[in-house]
């Protein structure tokens, strides 16, 4: 698959759009590369599927014997996780953020090939780019439709069998705390490229079935009515909040600072458009190839009174595979 700049993939957005062309559409979170797919569905190099809508082939057996794979993780050592803390915190500590999403690369030990998970994976947002990486997020990026644009922070995640789990999540000091910010980022974003924003729906529950069981997520809805184009729309509200932070420039500096390498398509967006209404994720549960070995990319939200510890292990709680009650090795 041939990548293009991003500002083309932009362009390119706002002419098939204008001729009601379906596409399919991928930037990076740099804002460097991306990809741009007319009549989407009618090919094969890039497999997806959007809500609901697909161009994946049925494969049966793809996953071979369960019993013959594994997934198991190299986490980064705590140490250096903590020294990237330590960036974010000095950060926070000045004022430069409000709320900043940390991140990190877990290296991975599995037999999956990227195609099988993709092909497995249980997930209203599916993205496998061959030799590269694969995505299978459960976060909404923005959702166009007769004249109105949505969006849906996704922030704050706790597993299922913790005793009262929707109670402690929605009362949790920090939670609280990141999905406000988050959401009144949104809004803000909405606000540059729409009218008459609106949070419609506040923290609300999603459940989400995973390798290891069932984890909550907490979710809000914001819209308006969108008057720009596709192109200048998505892009004007990127990179996504909810992945970055606030306030997004001097945030965006410390992420750089902090993680010391690019994210690439990771936290990135993709979506298809069908010609009336645009439906997008934002990029993550993402695994990737490079040099010849797995990563599993992921992160979270880290405040002024974020313990080092729980973050280290809230991003390592995250390397799973959607594959419902299903477990590998």
């Amino acid at each position: 698959m041939n990548m293009i700049a991003a500002n083309e993939v932009q362009v390119c957005m706002n002419e098939a759009g204008a001729r009601r062309q379906p596409f399919l559409f991928g930037v990076d979170f740099e804002l460097s590369e991306g990809f741009f797919v007319l009549d989407p569905l009618g090919q094969q190099e890039i497999l997806f599927e959007v809500g609901g809508v697909s161009n994946s082939p049925m494969r049966e057996g793809i996953s071979g014997v369960l019993s013959e794979k594994m997934f198991s993780m190299n986490p980064m050592a705590y140490e250096v996780y903590r020294e990237k803390f330590a960036v974010v915190r000095e950060g926070l500590a000045r004022g430069d953020s409000f709320l900043l999403n940390l991140t990190v690369a877990t290296g991975l030990n599995t037999n999956w090939t990227l195609e099988e998970i993709f092909h497995r994976a249980q997930s209203p947002y599916r993205l496998l780019v061959p030799g590269r990486f694969v995505c299978f997020s459960p976060e909404i990026f923005v959702r166009m439709d007769e004249g109105m644009i949505s969006s849906y922070p996704m922030k704050g995640t706790i597993d299922a069998s913790v005793p009262d789990a929707e109670r402690v999540i929605l009362e949790d000091y920090k939670e609280r705390s990141e999905h406000n910010t988050i959401v009144d980022l949104i809004r803000n974003d909405l606000n540059r490229v729409a009218e008459r924003v609106d949070v419609k729906r506040f923290r609300y529950i999603d459940r989400l079935r995973v390798s290891r069981g069932e984890i909550l997520q907490v979710s809000s809805e914001v819209t308006g009515d969108y008057y720009s184009r596709l192109g200048e729309i998505v892009f004007g509200m990127l990179p996504a909040g909810s992945i970055s932070g606030a306030p997004k420039p001097s945030t965006l500096r410390i992420i750089t600072q902090a993680e010391r390498e690019r994210r690439g398509f990771y936290t990135g967006v993709f979506g298809y458009f069908d010609g009336k209404k645009l439906d997008s994720a934002v990029m993550i549960r993402y695994i990737e190839v490079r040099d010849g070995r797995y990563y599993f990319r992921s992160g979270g939200g880290i405040t002024i009174n974020s313990d080092c510890r729980a973050e280290y292990e809230e991003v390592l709680a995250k390397v799973y595979l959607p594959f419902g009650n299903e477990r590998s090795k």
